[in-house]
């Protein structure tokens, strides 16, 4: 069986712009890229933690070490400059991969410089 497992977290970005003119995406600094384990047109889950709202879109990248989190297109409608946000990434691993499994978490300051990263160890709890 394979399960859909979190891979990649930003948490509590910062939006730094919103274009609703541009093709849809969001565009983030490619060193919390590189960091969080994210890669360029990776599909992404954006959750707001100001308004609720999660969003599905695609990544990105942006200048390295610009803290830019910027939310493009009719997703632009979702968030504010200014919003914290939480970016996810997911894949599929099979269940005997678990115990080896390890998401990469990063935290970010106001400004969108890592505050620290870890990898998360998860076990499958079974009754």
């Amino acid at each position: 069986m394979f399960l859909n497992m979190l891979k990649s977290k930003i948490h509590r970005a910062t939006v730094t712009h919103c274009n609703l003119n541009y093709e849809g995406s969001i565009g983030i600094d490619k060193k919390l890229m590189q960091e969080s384990g994210l890669v360029a047109y990776e599909q992404v889950d954006v959750l707001n933690i100001n308004n609720g709202v999660r969003f599905t879109t695609y990544v990105i990248e942006e200048k390295p070490g610009s803290g830019v989190i910027s939310v493009r297109g009719a997703a632009a409608r979702l968030a504010q400059t200014g919003d914290l946000v939480i970016i996810c990434s997911y894949c599929q691993i099979n269940e005997t991969e678990l115990k080896k499994f390890k998401p990469k978490i990063l935290k970010v300051d106001a400004k969108n410089k890592p505050k620290s990263q870890k990898t998360e160890n998860l076990k499958l709890k079974t009754k």
